[in-house]
């Protein structure tokens, strides 16, 4: 038998109506074996029959704490589970607090792990999305620093930060300076070269999955001569884009150059969309000891956080910044910093 026969046929252009209702069956995640009886989860692709058994494809996203893609729930026999169409079922429990902390903390590991990965050249390069103030940028930094300071010798540089506009040119220069084997280039809310097809096309280059990968600028630059560039070189370094863009969500042209873009990359939604995600991934965090080096009482911690949290629609920025900003003032006028918040860090109503 080959490895995955069609037991049942579904029709694709109706799948999401589709749900399917478990009596019985299960999954492996994270070294685990996950039970799914009882469980209704939307269908992705119909009974099939493996070197394993039989399983269902389902869409892992619509039940918290499984996985944010199509799983393979194997069951014993067809008798184990039933299709039913979308709403002659209750749709599945929304993510407790305590799910979604757990979700961003394992995303931001995630962000720490393929970090190094692009640092020791295991992956070429990746983008990471997420909304500002959020800690993605101080995740990707601190990793690279601290194998800088275990790795470097002699001075040399092993990565670079590069944020704010800029120009093709600029882009083409700021390779070639960090393109040896072993660098990594770090592009920070640097969104202008996305939507510039010139530096998307010194991007493509640079990332392309050739062995070699060579960049061209062909037309003639008093700016190159000056600075003693060539007009190409190899790029041999790897690279890391942290953006805003959330590109599934980008539209027009722009959407093409992005596509291209991530073709090249392993791409990172941080899956921080609404406002109650964002002020619990700050609880996280404060939980995890950002605060800690303020020396304020465990009192005033907790009095920061509500104050953040009840005037999160009215903050110029829902953000760690902000929190920071608000635990500088704890510490400068302990007895009237909740006045100062309200006249620096909120919008008038």
């Amino acid at each position: 038998m080959s490895e995955d026969v069609n037991i049942i046929e579904t029709n694709e252009g109706n799948m999401t109506d589709t749900m399917v209702k478990f009596k019985s069956g299960h999954f492996s995640f994270k070294g685990r074996d996950i039970d799914v009886a009882d469980k209704v989860l939307p269908l992705s692709q119909g009974f099939k029959i493996g070197v394993r058994g039989g399983y269902v494809t389902v869409n892992g996203s619509a039940v918290a704490g499984y996985p944010d893609r199509n799983i393979k729930v194997y069951v014993d026999s067809e008798q184990d589970f039933e299709t039913v169409e979308k709403g002659s079922v209750s749709s599945p429990a929304a993510e407790s607090d305590e799910q979604i902390i757990e979700r961003l903390r394992d995303r931001f590991s995630m962000l720490t792990d393929m970090t190094k990965a692009v640092r020791k050249g295991d992956v070429r390069a990746m983008i990471v999305s997420g909304p500002p103030g959020v800690g993605k940028s101080h995740g990707v930094e601190e990793v690279l620093e601290r194998y800088k300071m275990m790795e470097q010798l002699g001075g040399k540089k092993n990565h670079e930060v590069i944020k704010g506009a800029m120009s093709a040119l600029g882009l083409y220069a700021k390779l070639y300076k960090n393109a040896d084997a072993g660098n990594v280039v770090v592009f920070d809310d640097c969104d202008s070269i996305f939507a510039d097809e010139l530096s998307l096309n010194i991007l493509k280059a640079a990332l392309d999955s050739k062995k070699v990968r060579k960049i061209h600028w062909n037309t003639d630059s008093h700016k190159l001569r000056a600075e003693g560039i060539p007009d190409s070189f190899q790029f041999k370094a790897n690279a890391i884009f942290i953006t805003n863009l959330k590109f599934n969500k980008v539209k027009g042209k722009l959407r093409e150059h992005l596509e291209a873009l991530e073709s090249r990359c392993h791409y990172m939604d941080l899956t921080i969309d609404t406002d109650r995600e964002k002020m619990l991934r700050i609880k996280q965090v404060i939980q995890d000891g950002m605060l800690d080096t303020y020396k304020l009482s465990e009192e005033v911690k907790s009095e920061i956080v509500d104050f953040v949290d009840i005037n999160k629609n009215r903050l110029r920025e829902l953000s760690l910044r902000t929190v920071l900003k608000v635990a500088d003032l704890a510490v400068a006028f302990p007895d009237r910093w909740e006045s100062f918040a309200e006249n620096t860090v909120m919008r008038r109503a």
